[in-house]
């Protein structure tokens, strides 16, 4: 005849929040108008209210307090990222433009010694 055992199990007690990841993200709430600072896990739920925030003024993302990050629009990016002048119109507008500059040949210059 076989032997029957009980096996005890552990009951697991979730905690309970006292506040609900909504309320402490300020979710369904109004982001103030003009504040242009984000907490990273605020931006990360809001992110088309900050991504339409940037269009209008620069958004910061902040973790513990600190500046991480900037979001801004695209329109800035490109201005900002545009050159002003190709790089051919920048050496050819340079004080230097003209001036020869006397280079050694490979091979030519000293060679220094290593010590391993």
């Amino acid at each position: 005849m076989p032997v029957k055992t009980k096996l005890k199990t552990k009951s697991v007690v979730k905690p309970k929040l006292k506040t609900s990841v909504n309320t402490k993200l300020n979710i369904g709430k109004k982001h103030k108008k003009g504040k242009n600072e984000w907490q990273l896990q605020e931006a990360k739920a809001m992110l088309s209210e900050v991504v339409k925030a940037s269009q209008k003024e620069h958004q910061f993302i902040t973790i513990h307090g600190h500046k991480t990050a900037v979001i801004i629009s695209y329109d800035e990016y490109e201005e900002m990222t545009t050159p002003e002048q190709s790089i051919v119109d920048f050496f050819q507008n340079s004080p230097f433009f003209g001036v020869e500059l006397e280079l050694p040949k490979r091979g030519e210059l000293s060679k220094r010694e290593v010590n391993l």
